[in-house]
């Protein structure tokens, strides 16, 4: 067995079908298929088990491609030192950031570790995908409930959900005073295609659940924001999202004895436990991980 036939299997695994890894390896699929056969004769055992759409790992198979992962890993980690050598920091970083808090909140600290490390190509994606990690995506950072156990999740704090609306709205139709009322509230609040909007709200060790009909929605918070400050409703957005226009007076908040969810409260900072982190990746962890904490102030999260 030699370093290709792991790496094979590495891709194979990493790519969940032999179709995805004969793209990555430019290979057709039948010699990746090929050589995936061979390499089960030479050791004498099954290493994956193939379905019509994906091959999972059996228990060898997995421990066969940790091995691989190490040893990618290190070479990885040795062609960075080569070529890095006598120069400053330099790398590629891809990260994904959700389209409010990353616009909202990241982009001031995106661009002050870009001042700081200007060797580092800096690519960043606005989505609000959250499926696991793609090639191209170093670290992903997440607003959910309960990370993915297949990831390695970083907290990088709570967040708080509100149900605000401007003065000038407050003033003409008043603030919702109950649940029923913010529900029956011309809502203007984030939704996910395909699926009900269901809101969570906690009172004390008090749990009650709603689905919501929202006049306006978008996932695209700093649109949010605006229909908020026009008057057009009652928000139902994260903290970060009016905390400058709620100081100033411009908008105010309701029901603020609730703590209210609709996709989780918890912010983490994802990234897979066996691929390879060069020195770029590592230290933009960090930084943000940073950055977090001292947003969140004193408070333990």
């Amino acid at each position: 067995m030699d370093s290709h036939a792991l790496t094979l299997l590495v891709e194979i695994i990493d790519s969940g079908n032999l179709s995805q890894a004969a793209r990555k390896l430019r290979m057709s699929r039948a010699n990746v298929s090929y050589h995936l056969t061979q390499l089960e004769k030479a050791v004498g055992v099954q290493l994956v088990r193939r379905t019509t759409r994906r091959v999972e790992p059996t228990e060898v198979g997995m421990r066969l491609y940790e091995h691989g992962r190490s040893i990618q890993n290190e070479i990885l980690a040795a062609r960075e030192t080569i070529a890095t050598l006598g120069q400053g920091l330099q790398g590629r970083v891809g990260i994904s950031v959700p389209s409010g808090y990353g616009q909202i909140v990241m982009s001031d600290w995106l661009i002050e570790f870009k001042r700081l490390y200007p060797g580092i190509v800096l690519d960043v994606l606005f989505e609000n995908r959250v499926d696991n990690l793609r090639d191209e995506v170093d670290i992903a950072i997440r607003v959910m409930q309960e990370p993915p156990l297949s990831l390695v999740a970083r907290s990088m704090g709570t967040v708080r959900f509100l149900a605000c609306a401007s003065r000038g709205f407050a003033q003409q139709h008043g603030l919702p005073r109950t649940l029923l009322e913010l529900r029956n509230a011309p809502l203007i609040t984030s939704g996910v295609t395909g699926r009900q909007l269901r809101l969570s709200a906690y009172q004390g060790d008090e749990r009650q659940e709603m689905v919501l009909e929202p006049t306006m929605l978008s996932e695209h918070f700093p649109f949010l924001r605006q229909g908020v400050l026009a008057g057009l409703g009652v928000g139902l957005v994260p903290d970060y999202v009016v905390q400058d226009a709620i100081e100033s007076g411009e908008v105010l908040t309701a029901l603020d004895d609730y703590r209210l969810s609709i996709f989780g409260n918890h912010l983490y900072l994802l990234y897979l436990p066996n691929r390879h982190q060069t020195r770029a990746v590592r230290i933009c962890i960090e930084f943000l991980l940073e950055k977090a904490r001292a947003a969140q102030g004193p408070v333990a999260v």
